[in-house]
C-alpha cells in the first residue's frame, strides 16, 4: 500500500495542523503493509492523524472502510463491523456462498430472517462456533475481494471501545491478513481498553487488531510552532511568542487544552478589556479545564495541599526542598498526591524531584490560594534554595516597587544564568533586575536593559531584545549605550536587513566619529552589503575596516567577528590569503561568544574542509560545535550548525541522518521565530537526497519565498539552486534552466570565484544540456574549470566532467561520454562523495543502453543502485530503478523455438510459466510468496520482452517452445 499526501487546493485553509513528520512516519511503514497503532492522551490529536492520513489514502485511490466507536456503543454486538462495512455494497457480498452470506448480512442488519443452517445434527453451542467461524471466513473473503480491486486501508479510530465481538473477528483477520490489507487503529491510552484487554484469545492490547509488521507509535504532544499554527487556523488572536510558549507549556502540547486556554485569554483581554497578561502573571483557566483538577485537589489534606502549592511555587521542587521549606511529611504528602493523580510516582533516580502530571494543576492550585499564602510559600522557598537563580526568582516574587539589593541580586542571578548557558532565563531576570532598579541608577537601568536584550537575542526571543532596544533608545543619551541598542535593533532582524535600512545612518551618526563603535557596525554593515547589496567585494571592505579598528581600540570580540568575515568573504572570491585570515582569527586570546558562533571562526572552518573536500573534518567540526551549543548557545547558531551538518551528512551519503538534522534545524527556528529560509533549504537538499521529491520541492519554494521576502541575496541563490537540482532531476530542464541560470547570475554578481563555494556550475550545465543549449553549457564548465584548477578543488572537477559528458552524449559522442563518465565516478569515490558517484554511474547507464550495451548499462545503473540503498537515498533509488527498469523492459526480437525464457529473469520466468498454466495473479503470488503487484509488474515486462499482448500468447510461446 502507497499513500501519497495530499496536495491542498487553492485558497483551502484546514484547521488541523500538518504534522507531517508523524503522518510520513505512519504513511511509510503502511507503505508496506501491515499496521499501525496510534496511541496517545485524550486531546492529542490521534483522531485528527487518522482523519488526515484516511483522506489521502482515499483522494490516491485507495479504498478506506473505518469505524470509530464511542463509548455508549462498546457493549452492542458487532456495531463497529457493521460501521466498518457500511460503504460496502450488497452486490460485493454476492460472490460469497449462500451460507457465508446469509450470516454475515443478519450480522450486518442487512437481513432480518434466520441464517442457513449450521447442518444436520449440530447442537447450538456447535452452530454457534461454526457461525462464528463461517462470520470471520466472510469478512475476510469480502476484504480480500476488496483489496483485488486496489489497496485497502482499515480504519478504527478509538479502539478502546470497540465491542467484543467486533475485536475477535479482526483480531482473527489479522493474524490471517492479505497482503493488500493495512490497518490504521487509534488508541486512547490513558483509559484501560476493557473490551480489548481480556479476549479469550489471549491478546491483551489493540496491537491484536493489526496484521505484522504491526508498529505502535505514540502520537506527541505539539511542537510551539506547530500550536501557533493550529491557534490561527482556528482564528485565534496571534498571541505574541513569548505568549505562544506559554500556552504550549501549560497545554503541554495538547491541541484542545490549548485551544481551550487560548479561547479563554482571549475572552479575558478583548472582552474584558484587560491587558495580555506578564511572563510571571497567571493565565486565565476555563472551568472545563480547572474542574477535574479542583476535584482532584479537593480530596487532598490541608497538609498535602499546602505541599503541593509549595512544589509548584518552586522551579525545581524536591523532597528535601520541601523538608528544608517548612515541610517536615513532605514525603507522605507528596505520596497522596501520587494516589489522586496529581503528580508522577517518586523515585530514586530522579533523586526524589516532583513532576507534576498536568502543567495546569499547579497554575489552578495558585489560582485557588490567598495571595497571603502565596507569598509565605515564596519566603519559606528563598530562605531554603541554595540556588542564586532560584533564590532570586522567589525575593522578586517578594518585593513590590524598586529595591537596589533585591535588582542586585536579580542581575547576579541572570549572569549565573548565563554562565550556565541558559539565556532565557538570564534574559528574563536581568529585565527584572532593571524593573527594580531605584529611578536614581539610570545608567545602571539602561545597562540592565541592553544586557538582557543581548541575552534575548541568544535565546532566540527577537522581539522581546527588540523592544527593550527601543525602549533604551528612547531613554539613553551616551553614544556607546544607543550605539549598543541599535546593534540589537540590526541583530534581530535575522536575514531580513533589508527592513532596516534607515538604521545604519542613525547608528552611524550616534558613534559620533567613536572607532570602537565604528568597529561593530562596520562588522555589521559588511553583512548587510553581501545581503542586501549582493556585493562580496563591498561586504570585504567594511569586514576589513572593521578588524582593523577593533583591533586598535582592543575589542578582541569584534574583532575575532570580524576577521572571520574577512575569511568568508576571501574565500567566495577566490582570493589565496582567505586561509591567513582564517589562522588570525583562530588564534589566540581567544573569546567565548566568537568561538561558539555560527558567524565565528570554528564555524568557518567546516566550510574551508568542504572547499577542499575534507568531509570527516568538516562533520567532526560541526559536531563538536553542535554539542557545545547545545550545552550552551544560541538557537540561531544551533540552527545554521545543524544546517551546516545537515549537508555535510549528505554529501557523505548518510541521507536518513541528514533528514533528522534538517528537521531539528527548521523546528528550532520555527519555535525560536528565527529567518526560516536556510532551514528550509537544508530541508530541502535532505529531502532531495534521501525523502521525497514532492516535499524536496516544496520546501525549495518554500526558502525561495522567505529568501525574497527578506530581501537575501546570500540565501536566495541558494535555494534557486536547490529547487532547480530538483527541477532537473525529474526532467523539466526548461523550468531548471531559468532557475539554476538565476542563481549563477546572482552569485557572479556577488562577486564568486570558487566554484567550490557554490557548487551550482555543474548542475546548470546538465540542465542546459538537456534543454539543447549545449554551448553555453560547454561556457559556463570553461570558467568554471579555470576557477577550479587555479585553486585546486578536485571534487568540482570531476563534477564538471560529469557535466560534459551530458554535453558530449546531446551531441551523439557517446564513446566519448562513456569514458569521461567513468573516469568521473572514479575519481568521486577517491574525493569522497558517494551519491555524485552514484549519479555520475547512473548517468553512464544512461550512455551505455544508448550505445546498445544493455550488459554494461544494467551493470552501470546496479552499481548506482548498490550506493544510493547504502546511503538511504530513496528518490535516487526509484530514479534508477525506473531508468534500469526502462532499460531491461526493451522489446525483445520474438522468442525463437526453445528460447522463449531467455531473455526473462527467474521472477519473470516464474511468473509466467505458473500464467501459461492458468493460475490467477494471487495464486501465482502465494506460490512465489510475493505480492500481486510484483506478478503484475513481472507479467508487464515478460509481455513487452516476449512481444506478446496476452496471456493466451504467453500460454501459447510456453507451449509451443518448453524451456529445456
Amino acid at each position: 500500500m502507497t499513500i501519497e499526501p495530499t496536495t491542498l487546493a487553492t485558497g483551502t485553509r484546514p484547521l488541523a495542523v500538518e504534522r507531517g513528520a508523524l503522518r510520513d512516519t505512519v504513511r511509510a511503514h503502511l507503505s508496506h503493509g501491515g499496521g499501525v497503532l496510534l496511541t496517545g492522551p485524550a486531546g492529542i490529536g490521534r483522531t485528527t492523524v487518522v482523519s488526515q492520513l484516511a483522506a489521502e489514502a482515499g483522494e490516491y485511490g485507495h479504498r478506506v472502510l473505518r469505524c470509530a466507536p464511542s463509548y455508549t456503543e462498546r457493549d452492542s454486538p458487532f456495531l463497529g463491523l457493521i460501521d466498518l462495512l457500511t460503504g460496502v455494497a450488497d452486490d460485493t457480498l454476492t460472490t460469497l456462498a449462500a451460507h457465508e452470506r446469509a450470516v454475515l448480512e443478519q450480522t450486518l442488519l442487512r437481513r432480518c430472517g434466520p441464517p442457513a443452517a449450521a447442518g444436520p445434527g449440530a447442537g447450538a453451542g456447535e452452530a454457534t462456533e461454526r457461525e462464528s467461524l463461517v462470520l470471520r471466513i466472510a469478512v475476510r473473503k469480502v476484504l480480500a475481494l476488496l483489496a483485488d480491486a486496489g489497496p485497502l486501508l482499515l480504519v478504527i479510530d478509538d479502539a478502546q471501545w470497540l465491542d467484543r465481538p467486533t475485536a475477535e473477528v479482526l483480531n482473527h483477520l489479522a493474524r490471517r491478513a492479505d497482503p493488500g490489507v493495512a490497518v490504521l487503529a487509534a488508541l486512547r491510552t490513558e483509559l484501560a481498553p476493557a473490551p480489548l484487554a481480556h479476549r479469550s484469545d489471549g491478546c491483551d492490547s489493540a496491537l491484536g487488531l493489526c496484521p505484522p509488521p504491526v508498529r505502535r507509535i505514540a502520537v506527541p504532544p505539539m511542537t510551539a510552532h506547530e500550536l501557533a499554527e493550529l491557534l490561527e487556523r482556528h482564528d485565534h488572536p496571534g498571541w505574541p511568542r513569548p505568549l505562544i510558549t506559554r500556552l504550549h507549556q501549560i497545554s503541554g502540547g495538547t491541541p484542545s487544552t490549548a485551544l481551550e486556554l487560548s479561547s479563554a485569554l482571549d475572552e479575558h483581554v478583548r472582552l474584558g478589556g484587560a491587558e495580555l497578561p506578564g511572563p510571571d502573571d497567571p493565565l486565565p483557566v476555563p472551568d472545563s479545564l480547572s474542574r477535574p483538577v479542583l476535584d482532584r485537589l479537593g480530596a487532598l489534606t490541608a497538609s498535602a495541599r499546602h505541599t503541593l502549592l509549595m512544589a509548584g511555587a518552586s522551579g525545581r521542587p524536591t523532597v528535601e526542598l520541601l523538608r528544608r521549606a517548612g515541610r517536615p511529611n513532605a514525603a507522605a504528602d507528596l505520596d497522596l498526591c501520587v494516589r489522586h493523580g496529581l503528580i508522577r510516582a517518586l523515585t530514586e533516580s530522579d533523586n526524589g524531584a516532583v513532576r507534576f502530571l498536568e502543567p495546569l494543576t499547579p497554575m489552578v492550585l495558585r489560582a485557588e490560594t490567598p495571595y497571603e499564602h502565596l507569598v509565605e510559600a515564596h519566603r519559606a522557598l528563598a530562605d531554603a534554595c541554595d540556588d542564586t537563580v532560584e533564590r532570586a526568582h522567589h525575593m522578586a516574587r517578594l518585593t513590590a516597587g524598586p529595591d537596589p539589593a533585591v535588582a542586585t541580586r536579580l542581575a547576579a542571578a541572570a549572569s549565573a544564568a548565563r554562565r550556565r548557558g541558559a539565556p532565557g532565563t538570564a534574559a528574563r531576570l536581568g529585565r527584572l533586575a532593571a524593573e527594580y532598579t531605584p529611578a536614581g541608577q539610570a545608567y545602571v537601568d539602561i545597562d540592565r536593559r541592553l544586557t538582557a536584550a543581548e541575552d534575548g537575542i541568544e535565546a532566540g526571543d527577537l522581539d522581546f531584545a527588540r523592544r527593550l532596544a527601543h525602549e533604551v533608545l528612547g531613554d539613553a543619551e551616551r553614544p556607546a549605550d544607543r550605539v549598543r541598542a541599535w546593534n540589537v535593533v540590526i541583530d534581530s532582524c535575522g536575514q531580513a536587513m533589508a527592513e532596516i535600512a534607515d538604521v545604519f545612518p542613525e547608528a552611524v551618526r550616534d558613534a559620533a566619529g567613536d572607532p570602537e563603535l565604528l568597529a561593530q557596525l562596520h562588522y555589521r554593515m559588511s553583512w548587510r552589503a553581501w545581503m542586501v547589496g549582493g556585493s562580496a567585494a563591498r561586504a570585504h571592505g567594511h569586514a576589513v575596516r572593521a578588524a582593523g579598528l577593533a583591533a586598535r581600540t582592543g575589542d578582541r570580540r569584534t574583532e575575532l567577528m570580524a576577521l572571520t568575515q574577512q575569511a568568508a568573504l576571501e574565500l567566495f572570491l577566490g582570493l589565496p590569503e582567505a586561509e591567513t585570515t582564517l589562522t588570525a582569527a583562530l588564534a589566540a586570546p581567544h573569546d567565548v561568544h566568537a568561538m561558539t558562533h555560527h558567524n565565528g571562526p570554528v564555524y568557518l572552518k567546516y566550510r574551508f574542509h568542504l572547499v577542499r573536500d575534507e568531509l570527516d573534518e568538516a562533520r567532526a567540526e560541526l559536531r563538536t560545535l553542535v554539542y557545545r551549543l547545545r550545552q550552551r548557545g544560541s538557537a540561531d547558531s544551533l540552527s545554521q550548525c545543524l544546517i551546516g551538518l545537515a549537508q555535510v551528512e549528505i554529501q557523505r551519503g548518510r541521507c536518513r541522518p541528514a533528514l533528522t538534522i534538517a528537521r531539528q534545524s527548521l523546528r528550532i527556528v520555527e519555535e525560536a521565530g528565527l529567518s526560516q529560509g536556510p532551514a528550509w533549504y537544508a530541508l530541502s537538499l535532505a529531502e532531495t537526497a534521501g525523502g521525497s521529491l514532492r516535499r524536496a520541492l516544496t520546501a525549495a519554494e518554500t526558502a525561495r519565498r522567505h529568501s525574497e521576502d527578506d530581501d537575501d541575496r546570500l540565501f536566495l541563490p541558494r535555494a534557486l539552486h536547490a529547487e532547480g537540482r530538483i527541477r532537473l532531476f525529474v526532467g523539466q530542464s526548461a523550468r531548471a534552466v531559468e532557475l539554476l541560470r538565476r542563481a549563477g547570475e546572482l552569485e557572479t554578481a556577488q562577486g564568486q570565484r570558487d566554484p567550490a563555494a557554490r557548487r551550482w556550475h555543474a548542475d546548470l550545465a546538465e540542465a542546459l544540456a538537456a534543454a539543447g543549449a549545449p554551448d553555453e553549457a560547454a561556457a559556463v564548465i570553461a570558467v568554471a574549470r579555470r576557477q577550479a584548477e587555479r585553486l585546486g578543488r578536485p571534487g568540482v572537477l570531476a563534477t564538471l566532467d560529469r557535466a560534459k559528458a551530458a554535453i558530449d552524449a546531446s551531441r551523439g559522442e557517446l564513446t566519448l561520454a562513456s569514458r569521461t563518465l567513468e573516469s568521473a565516478a572514479t575519481r568521486l569515490r577517491a574525493t569522497g562523495y558517494p551519491l555524485e558517484e552514484a549519479r555520475t554511474r547512473a548517468a553512464l547507464g544512461r550512455v551505455r543502453r544508448l550505445l546498445q550495451d544493455e550488459t554494461g548499462a544494467r551493470t552501470s545503473f546496479a552499481s548506482a543502485l548498490r550506493i544510493f540503498s547504502k546511503a538511504d537515498a530513496r528518490p535516487w533509488i526509484a530514479l534508477t530503478r525506473t531508468e534500469r527498469d526502462r532499460a531491461q523492459d526493451a522489446p525483445a526480437p520474438p522468442a525463437e523455438a526453445g528460447s522463449w525464457s531467455d531473455h526473462l529473469t527467474s521472477t519473470e520466468r516464474s511468473v509466467v510459466a505458473r500464467a501459461a498454466q492458468g493460475a490467477t495473479n494471487r495464486e501465482i503470488a502465494a506460490g512465489l510468496v510475493v505480492s500481486v503487484k510484483t506478478v503484475e509488474a513481472a507479467l508487464t515486462r515478460a509481455y513487452r520482452k516476449l512481444g506478446a499482448k496476452s496471456r493466451v500468447e504467453v500460454a501459447r510461446m510456453v507451449m509451443t517452445h518448453p524451456t529445456a
